[in-house]
């Protein structure tokens, strides 16, 4: 049971910022009000996929030194996590611009770089796919991750800021500050960040050891 405390930990968090979330007083701003809630929730979808991926491209380079079966399967299956959050930041977002801004899909530069980001990744998983060669598909898809991870980080964190934007902090708009984020949000917004992203770690725990356990029932 000691092994598995940050599991219990993520559950507790996420529990308690989605009970809190939805009680706990938000401050009175126009235009956003209530749905300002949703913070809780959307960004750290994408927190989760972004420490997700980070993981998968660490399992990357470690398998074009390893050459070592498991580090690959490690690399696509935080990756299946990470999309998996990604779907539900896209989804999350898509929520809150229905009440914000009049409609789910504005195509606001953001919204557009996020959706090439997951697709990105869409391509790593049907690159794989494409490839029989085990080996071969090991080395092609952790060089693909390597290369995808930073232009992943260019299409959400830099790119936005170079246009207009209606996200919070892109192209010149300001991004949540203490007026906006007060300590009531923050008692709620960070443990939701921390619970979120151990969940997806224990997600892709719980594929890779699913695929792990069909390797070695093939390999016998």
């Amino acid at each position: 049971m000691y092994k598995n405390w940050w599991k219990v930990l993520g559950a507790i968090l996420v529990i308690y910022s989605t009970v809190a979330g939805f009680l706990m007083k938000t401050p009175e701003l126009p235009i956003i009000r209530e749905s300002i809630r949703n913070l809780y929730f959307h960004v750290p979808m994408w927190f989760s996929m972004i420490v997700l991926f980070s993981i998968s491209v660490f399992y990357s380079v470690k398998s074009l030194r390893s050459n070592d079966p498991a580090d690959d399967i490690k690399a696509v299956e935080s990756v299946n996590a990470g999309v998996i959050f990604g779907l539900l930041g896209i989804v999350t977002g898509a929520v809150w611009a229905k009440f914000t801004w009049g409609q789910a899909w504005s195509f606001d530069v953001k919204q557009n770089f996020a959706a090439i980001a997951i697709l990105l990744y869409f391509a790593y998983l049907v690159l794989r796919n494409a490839i029989d060669e085990e080996q071969k598909r090991a080395k092609i898809s952790a060089i693909y991750n390597i290369f995808a991870f930073p232009i992943m980080v260019v299409l959400l964190f830099v790119l936005p800021r170079l246009s207009d934007s209606l996200h919070p902090g892109n192209g010149g708009n300001p991004g949540f500050n203490a007026y906006d984020l007060d300590k009531h949000m923050r008692m709620v917004f960070y443990p939701a960040c921390l619970g979120w992203i151990l969940i997806g770690c224990w997600i892709y725990n719980i594929l890779y050891r699913l695929r792990d356990l069909e390797r070695n029932k093939l390999s016998k």
